[in-house]
């Protein structure tokens, strides 16, 4: 390295012979602020833990692989007898699922529609209700919306399919409004550069581009739904969630274990399923 390296490399001082200014992440301030935002961090973590355990019976905690051990000992082996009776109940939840996903697909486009900026018919009534419509649905879990159609309808498959729906909506809803709000707009100006009428504008131009989307969220939401829709029968809302509660509250564990193994692999199946069903469509 040359004598003219080594000055280029120096650092140059400042005006008036003051040392050079070196570079820092941070100055102090923002490392004290930094600082002082982990200790309240962790005194929030602190104070919320205290409250959550404040109630908490620790002798049972510290009970519990005891009782897990002989829960787990209890449950095995299978009561493989068990599994006729859960057919026509496994086979309900199926049908929930699938009747309360597409109920939900069929109320969630055009709620979807009129949330879409590009497509609602008013941005400052329309838009703002369909939006409070996805919202409602996306807030409210599917359980407690069984506990509420129980209530209304009245325990069955029925309250457990409108459950599902309605709690589909929300999902389906926002996912498809943001599709189409992003669809390619040279394709709607040529679609209507030709005289086509506002519904003819959505389903030449717009339902094209966004029905991969709508096909792939529907088969996700009708795997997630048959997950759901295990448990509405803890409410009343039929499917093998009946015969879960009934093993439950009997203590019958062999029973709960054949339920599960079902109910486990009935996922696996609709995983697969869904897979293949979206490698061909989209």
């Amino acid at each position: 390295m040359t004598m003219h390296s080594f000055a280029m490399a120096r650092p140059q001082a400042t005006p008036g012979g003051a040392p050079p200014h070196h570079w820092c992440k941070r100055s102090a301030r923002h490392e004290l602020g930094l600082f002082m935002a982990w200790v309240l961090a962790l005194a929030f973590l602190a104070w919320a833990f205290q409250l959550m355990t404040q109630q908490t019976i620790w002798a049972f905690v510290a009970d519990a692989p005891r009782q897990v051990q002989d829960v787990g000992a209890r449950m095995l082996p299978p009561d493989w007898a068990f599994t006729l009776e859960i057919l026509q109940p496994m086979w309900e939840t199926l049908n929930i699922a699938t009747l309360g996903t597409l109920l939900g697909v069929v109320l969630a486009v055009p709620v979807a529609f009129l949330a879409a900026r590009n497509t609602t018919p008013s941005r400052v009534l329309v838009r703002p209700l369909a939006l409070l419509v996805i919202v409602g649905s996306r807030s409210i879990n599917s359980l407690i919306w069984a506990l509420l159609l129980v209530a209304i309808l009245g325990p069955g498959v029925l309250a457990g399919i409108i459950a599902i729906a309605l709690r589909s909506i929300g999902f389906i809803g926002k996912l498809l409004y943001e599709a189409i709000e992003e669809i390619d707009a040279r394709q709607v100006e040529a679609i209507e550069a030709t005289g086509a009428s506002r519904s003819q504008t959505m389903a030449w131009a717009i339902a094209p581009q966004v029905a991969p989307t709508l096909f792939g969220m529907t088969l996700f939401r009708w795997d997630i739904n048959i997950r759901e829709s295990t448990v509405l029968g803890l409410v009343g809302a039929g499917g093998i969630g009946l015969k879960l509660d009934a093993a439950l509250s009997t203590l019958a564990w062999p029973r709960v274990t054949t339920i599960l193994l079902a109910i486990f692999a009935t996922v696996i199946v609709s995983e697969w399923i869904t897979a293949k069903v979206r490698k061909r469509l989209i």
